[in-house]
């Protein structure tokens, strides 16, 4: 498995049934580019603590409301109009674009301020996947259960 967080994260996001449950997380509020930070911590056997998930919350949230969410929802308002306008479908490609580079940058941020986070700690290795999931987890747990499994936490 790839180092670094955004190939983990591509890789990661292909594996069976990964996508279709970061995005139900997602409808249920969880934030995907934290989950995927998640899965890499815990890859790499980074110890979860609440101090370490603050941290992490506290770069996500303000570009998540900011710069991601925003692009979504444009995105997402512009997907039953593109199906009809070819121009419009063009530039929704180039929005969905830019959301996935808004989000790289994310994991870009979420990286540089984890990597020296120390790795092999022996923890609780869903720890991250829970603790970051929160109430979308508890809403969705089977779909919790996919992304445990994916990081081979089964």
């Amino acid at each position: 498995m790839p180092s670094d967080l955004w190939s983990f994260a591509i890789h990661f996001y292909a594996r069976a049934g990964v996508e279709a449950a970061c995005l139900q997380l997602q409808t249920a509020g969880a934030d995907v580019c934290l989950l995927l930070a998640g899965a890499w911590l815990t890859q790499r056997g980074v110890a979860c603590s609440d101090e370490r998930l603050q941290h992490l919350r506290s770069l996500a949230e303000p570009w998540q409301r900011q710069v991601v969410t925003p692009l979504r929802q444009v995105r997402q308002a512009w997907r039953p109009l593109a199906a009809a306008d070819a121009g419009l479908h063009g530039l929704r490609e180039q929005l969905k674009a830019l959301e996935l580079a808004a989000e790289r940058q994310l994991l870009l941020k979420l990286e540089s301020s984890a990597q020296d986070w120390p790795t092999g700690a022996d923890t609780e290795a869903s720890a991250w996947l829970e603790c970051l999931a929160g109430r979308a987890g508890e809403l969705h747990h089977g779909a919790l259960q996919v992304l445990r499994a994916a990081v081979g936490t089964g």
